[in-house]
């Protein structure tokens, strides 16, 4: 059973070079690498994967420029595996990652999503914790479980403790749902829920397969600076609410009128920024 592994590429080449070569050094090696270039100006990224001569490595790109929420939508559509994930530019795999999300869906046929243990590197590739990640920890299931319906959405809307790149998708699952348009911060969170409320179920497993790269330049940290992330969560929390109070499910409405981890991270960047401007009146 190949798996797909898309990857919308925008962004910095070293890092662009380790993510693929990381897929490519698997040591389950049926897999279909797919990279979809939003239109990067540097044509290095193609050149280094036609060096590679390697028949699994594919490489597309688009026309125009398509943005976060339509490249992500692009790669689905171009899935033609029965799973797939969309892996960041600049995310590593680790060496069993393919083999140990594989073995989950032999014992988890019917699951809509895979996800794994994962931890977080820095740009120079380097473990870090920082807080929002901390929190996530504490927000993960404490041990391998399937969550599904109200239970996944409820503990979705108390925070997202899953790292979208590192998610093994059921492609007949995701197409039925699809991605919402419209979003950029909390597209995953939303086919997420979306997957709850079509009967999707989620395997975790605590073994850490992945790694994912935070650092200051990605979508969230920027938006989160400049109060668009947040903007964008408070619609989709009220919309949320209202959805599941209308379907019958108090808990998860209850969850996601609170999303406490939400209003904490948008508390934390106003207070980083406050500070960033008083460092700065300071030195001026």
């Amino acid at each position: 059973m190949t798996i797909d592994v898309m990857m919308p590429f925008y962004g910095d080449v070293a890092q662009f070079q380790q993510a693929v070569t990381s897929v490519l050094e698997q040591s389950d090696p049926d897999l279909r690498l797919v990279v979809v270039d939003d239109c990067h100006p540097d044509p290095r990224p193609r050149q280094w994967l036609d060096s590679l001569t390697d028949a699994r490595v594919h490489y597309l790109r688009n026309e125009t420029n398509l943005g976060v929420n339509g490249n992500f939508r692009r790669c689905v559509d171009l899935v033609t595996a029965d799973w797939f994930v969309v892996m960041g530019c600049d995310d590593l795999m680790h060496p069993d990652y393919l083999a140990t999300v594989r073995t989950l869906t032999r014992h988890h046929s019917d699951a809509a999503v895979i996800a794994p243990g994962v931890d977080v590197i820095d740009e120079n590739g380097q473990a870090v914790t920082p807080l929002g990640d901390r929190i996530k920890a504490v927000l993960a299931p404490p041990r391998a479980t399937v969550l599904a319906g109200e239970r996944l959405a409820t503990t979705l809307y108390h925070g997202n403790w899953t790292y979208f790149p590192s998610l093994l998708w059921r492609t007949a699952a995701v197409r039925e749902v699809g991605f919402r348009p419209g979003l950029e911060i909390v597209l995953d969170l939303a086919l997420l829920v979306d997957l709850a409320s079509a009967d999707g179920s989620l395997v975790y497993d605590p073994e850490v397969v992945f790694s994912y790269r935070r650092h200051s330049a990605s979508v969230s940290s920027v938006q989160a600076v400049d109060g668009r992330r947040f903007a964008e969560e408070n619609r989709f929390f009220a919309e949320e609410a209202q959805r599941c109070a209308a379907r019958g499910w108090p808990k998860a409405a209850r969850a996601a009128r609170w999303h406490a981890t939400s209003r904490l991270n948008h508390l934390s960047a106003r207070v980083g920024a406050g500070l960033g401007r008083l460092r700065g009146s300071s030195t001026a």
